[in-house]
């Protein structure tokens, strides 16, 4: 298990795959939030996500890795409500 504490502001969120997920605003208990601006469009424009911190696999150089591919781990996504993005 890794310390949440070393997932800095401002890190890259990236999956397994190397893909980027999003751009860490904080940590708010057992999720990570990231930044408004990689919230989508749409409906989910504006909106902060949250990835759970079960997801994280390493932090690496900074950047914050998953232990699943981008596409697998936004699937994870909930939004500020607590509610589920899909």
């Amino acid at each position: 298990m890794f310390d949440a504490a070393r997932i800095k502001e401002h890190a890259d969120v990236i999956g397994a795959d190397g893909v980027h997920v999003g751009t860490v605003d904080g940590v708010e208990g057992d999720r990570i939030k990231l930044t408004k601006r990689d919230s989508g469009e749409g409906s989910h424009a504006g909106h902060h996500h949250f990835i759970p911190l079960a997801l994280v696999a390493d932090i690496e150089n900074g950047r914050v890795r998953l232990s699943a591919n981008a596409d697998v781990a936004v699937t994870f996504e909930e939004e500020q409500s607590g509610v589920s993005t899909e």
